[in-house]
């Protein structure tokens, strides 16, 4: 940095805050470190007692904090993302321009900040959010960086953008609630009403409704008609323990579904199944691939559980893999706070 007359100052950058006092009304910073010195601030300054401002030397090959913001801004910007507003003091954040589910790419994310004196903060991925809420904050560290600092940053997210907000997409599903005691009238379902609320947080709407019993065949029909009737989402309820009269895992296989995984490093939810029934046209590519969730009982009575954690996803039609679920084992273990906060809690976070 050096000395220099504030006449001179215009297009410098300032290296400190520039603090004015107006007697009985206000005392705070005029002009903040990192401001760029205009024709008109000249007067202010000097009206303030600056005579002399120490600035940056803006040598060739270096950028302001401000500019290097929207650089790294727009590594993040994937589809569903927006920038909120312009930067400050070299900070920009990232918002939801829809509602859907976050996708975070976090080996990029992770290569862009092992690069030296940048940074990008985002929320956990696969939740979901809402047009408008924050995503995500980037900034350089210093008040003027290197071009080849932020040429490295570039290079590290290899043309890929590191958030996306993918619409929720799903509009019908079907419940099949499992159990002999609520095809027989003994009980009522009480399964049925919980996952309509959790599925209609994300547009759903349950349109197949059945209860078939715990008997094999009678679960696979129940399957076969919401097929039918074109739903989005299959969803099973109950009879997903490895009793001898659980037979819903082995009706969602018999039915014709991909199994993705049946159990997860999650809990509460180990037993949770997710598949897939693929569609295929007539030369037997895939068309349309339709999940099949068989969830476990403690989603009847937990107010978070893996299903929570995975819905998100399947509400916005995105492909599932078993390294999904893997992944979900650190943060997996629900802590039972009381009230439950979920998700603003550490549960799969």
């Amino acid at each position: 940095m050096k000395l220099i007359k504030t006449e001179e100052a215009v297009g410098h950058i300032l290296c400190q805050d520039m603090t004015q006092i107006i007697a009985d009304k206000s005392k705070g910073p005029r002009f903040k470190k990192g401001h760029v010195v205009t024709e008109k601030d000249v007067p202010v300054l000097l009206s303030m007692g600056k005579v002399n401002l120490y600035v940056w030397e803006m040598e060739p090959g270096m950028v302001h904090e401000n500019d290097a913001a929207h650089r790294l801004a727009e590594l993040c910007l994937g589809p569903g993302c927006v920038a909120a507003g312009e930067p400050s003091e070299g900070k920009i954040g990232i918002n939801a321009a829809c509602d859907g589910v976050l996708l975070v790419n976090s080996e990029r994310l992770r290569a862009v900040n092992a690069t030296d004196e940048v940074m990008v903060a985002t929320r956990k991925g696969g939740f979901a959010v809402h047009e408008g809420d924050a995503l995500a904050g980037t900034r350089v560290i210093p008040l003027v960086v290197r071009e080849e600092v932020l040429a490295a940053a570039e290079a590290a997210a290899a043309g890929e953008k590191l958030l996306e907000v993918r619409p929720f997409s799903a509009r019908t599903a079907a419940v099949i609630a499992t159990g002999s005691e609520v095809a027989s009238g003994l009980i009522e379902d009480a399964f049925t009403p919980v996952m309509e609320a959790k599925l209609a947080a994300f547009g759903i709407e349950v349109t197949c409704r059945a209860t078939p019993g715990d008997e094999m065949d009678s679960v696979v029909a129940a399957i076969d008609g919401a097929r039918a009737a074109g739903v989005d989402v299959v969803v099973c309820t109950g009879g997903m323990s490895v009793d001898p009269d659980d037979n819903t895992p082995g009706a969602i296989k018999r039915a014709g579904a991909r199994i993705v995984t049946y159990g997860s490093p999650v809990l509460p939810g180990a037993m949770l199944l997710v598949g897939y029934f693929d569609e295929k046209g007539a030369d037997g590519a895939v068309m349309r691939s339709v999940p099949v969730l068989g969830v476990p009982g403690c989603a009847m009575y937990n107010k978070a559980t893996v299903l929570d954690l995975v819905l998100p996803r399947v509400a916005a039609g995105v492909p599932l893999a078993k390294a999904d679920f893997v992944e979900l084992g650190e943060g997996g273990l629900c802590l039972g706070c009381k009230p439950c906060t979920f998700p603003h809690c550490p549960f799969g976070r």
